[in-house]
């Protein structure tokens, strides 16, 4: 077992082992069952996992997905989320892998991340988690891919390989600072004659020659009044993604009466240990137990 998940379920495990009638004090192993490396899809030779954190219950739990971010091209599913948290509090979790703008352009990325929620939902009961309370958190492009998932049915077109008879209809998204228009946060290094790398290889060509491309990578794109519930967290000082992308998306989700609440961090910038204070994960807390313990 990697060092962060035994830290991790040391910090966890005595809210958890709490909760639950007296008897011997268990292991972390046995109050959390942990599969890693999990294929979920595979392209050609390219074998797509996930990673699997269940914590023991008498009925099957809500199941949290965790998105990673790292501009498309990096970070890894091993890496400890906050979402882990949520498994002291009765939530199964899943980290999944995604392919990255260096290995193929989008829509790639939205098509492993709904792949990914399809064979979720396919082996829930083999799993032990309940399939039809599945919520989704991201941070950054992982914030981005995570919005894209609530946007249901209007990205259909975007479900490739297994499981293809399976929904991948999410019930709510926490997305942490994710960019939601790519044209509208594309256009002052436009104005400047410059580019940007991570978009540039995201779409696989100069954002100022590919408003469409971009356009069509944006969650703005694809909303409706059957967007899922959402929540952003976003810091008001973020040199990356301007806190006016989450602004623009809850305009707009307003508009179409779509449940969505902007959470501002004063003086945060592109993460960072304010987005793990006290108030920011009550909030979440609640907007998860609202969508996902609640509905049953």
């Amino acid at each position: 077992m990697h060092r962060w998940i035994a830290v991790c379920l040391t910090l966890l495990l005595p809210a958890f082992v709490a909760a639950q009638p007296a008897k011997k004090a268990e292991t972390p192993d046995e109050a959390i069952r942990i599969k890693k490396g999990i294929e979920y899809a595979k392209w050609g030779d390219r074998s797509m996992q996930l990673d699997l954190y269940i914590p023991k219950s008498e009925s099957p739990p809500p199941l949290i997905i965790w998105i990673h971010g790292g501009g498309w091209k990096a970070g890894s599913k091993d890496q400890p989320s906050p979402a882990l948290r949520q498994l002291a509090r009765g939530y199964a979790v899943a980290h999944i892998a995604y392919r990255f703008s260096q290995e193929a352009t989008f829509p790639a990325q939205i098509e492993d991340c709904r792949a990914a929620v399809r064979w979720l939902r396919a082996n829930a009961k083999e799993q032990g988690y309940d399939p039809n309370r599945i919520g989704v958190w991201g941070a950054s492009a992982g914030g981005h891919l995570a919005l894209l998932l609530g946007c249901g049915d209007t990205i259909k077109t975007f479900d490739k390989g297994r499981n293809l008879d399976v929904d991948a209809k999410v019930l709510c998204v926490c997305d942490w600072f994710g960019p939601t228009d790519l044209w509208t946060i594309s256009q002052p290094v436009i104005k400047t004659k410059q580019e940007s790398p991570l978009l540039a290889a995201l779409i696989g060509g100069p954002i100022a020659k590919n408003e469409e491309k971009l356009t069509k990578a944006s969650p703005t794109h694809y909303v409706t009044s059957k967007t899922a519930p959402v929540l952003i967290v976003h810091g008001d000082k973020d040199p990356l993604v301007p806190l006016s992308q989450s602004e623009q998306l809850l305009k707009q989700l307003k508009e179409l009466n779509v449940e969505c609440r902007l959470h501002v961090i004063p003086d945060a910038g592109h993460g960072g240990l304010q987005f793990l204070a006290g108030d920011v994960t009550r909030l979440q807390d609640e907007f998860f137990d609202r969508h996902l313990k609640a509905k049953k």
